[in-house]
């Protein structure tokens, strides 16, 4: 069994988004992004499916050009290799779940290069 929470230790930095592991099991990632209102992450891909939870806040994200406006309790879902963009409308947390063969590695780099 693992447990871990959503809104224990948030950090928020200042100019991007915060990137944090929270749990890792055999068949994937949980990831915590805490965003300040106007943090982006651009465009970029992931090679694998990914979910998106809004957990407190809005976001805008951004799929093949479209924008969809998500807010807290929202979900979506990307397969692998659809180009995909976010910004923080309002401070948000957005928990990110990553397949097992994924890294949050990737993850950061694309934060530190928005």
């Amino acid at each position: 069994m693992k447990v871990a929470s959503l809104v224990d230790n948030v950090e928020y930095n200042e100019t991007k988004p915060t990137i944090q592991v929270l749990m890792e099991t055999e068949t994937g990632k949980e990831i915590r992004i805490a965003f300040k209102e106007g943090h982006v992450m651009k465009e970029h891909k992931t090679p694998f499916p990914i979910v998106v939870e809004v957990f407190e806040g809005a976001i805008d994200f951004g799929v093949n050009g479209k924008i969809h406006h998500l807010k807290k309790g929202d979900l979506i879902a990307l397969e692998g290799g659809v180009p995909h963009d976010l910004t923080a409308t309002a401070t948000s947390i957005v928990r990110l779940s990553l397949n097992k063969l994924d890294s949050a590695k990737r993850v950061e780099d694309v934060v530190s290069k928005s």
